[in-house]
This record gives structure tokens, C-alpha cells and sequence, in this order.
């Protein structure tokens, strides 16, 4: 796919960029490399390669789920406006 100056200048505009009338023939050339070696890469058959969410086989190191801190919910709620159940009552904002 090639872009001309007209292209490139819709583009700058929507990009909110300034190129230069001197600087439109390259920007236009590289855009375009860029898209062509996309068509290449969408044409490549990737039927047989199993998706992946990491590059590498990695594996996170994650701690014991385990109580670190005792329970101070009564202490927090004791500054609360209002409170009820061990829940903070606040004002209603939907009708």
C-alpha cells in the first residue's frame, strides 16, 4: 500500500503533527514500508502455532496465602460518620 503527500498530510492533521512540504515524500515512503512488511507479517501462516501470553516460559513466584495483619475493622469504623453491620453508611446518590 503506497501514500502519497495528500495521505500523509491527512494524517499529520489527524495526528496533530507538522511535517514540513520538504519532509512529505520520506515520512510517505516510510509509512508505507511500514504498512507493506504488516502485509507481510498478516500473510504469514500461523494456522500452527499455539498462542501465547508470554515469550517466556516463566513462571511468577507468588507467596503463601496466608493472615498477616489481625482484623482492625472495629478500630477503623470507630472514626466513621455511620456505620452498620460492619459497613460504612454513606448518603444515597441514585435515585
Amino acid at each position: 500500500m503506497a501514500l502519497d503527500n495528500t495521505d500523509v498530510e491527512k494524517i499529520a492533521h489527524l495526528a496533530r503533527l507538522q511535517i514540513s512540504e520538504s519532509d512529505t515524500l520520506e515520512v510517505a515512503q516510510r509509512i508505507s514500508n511500514i504498512l507493506n512488511m504488516i502485509d507481510q507479517m498478516q500473510n504469514v501462516d500461523t494456522s500452527q502455532v499455539a498462542p501465547m501470553a508470554h515469550p517466556f516460559d516463566a513462571t511468577q513466584r507468588l507467596r503463601p496465602d496466608v493472615v498477616t495483619e489481625t482484623n482492625q475493622r472495629d478500630q477503623y469504623q470507630k472514626i466513621a460518620p455511620a456505620t452498620q453491620d460492619g459497613l460504612y453508611l454513606v448518603p444515597k446518590v441514585i435515585e
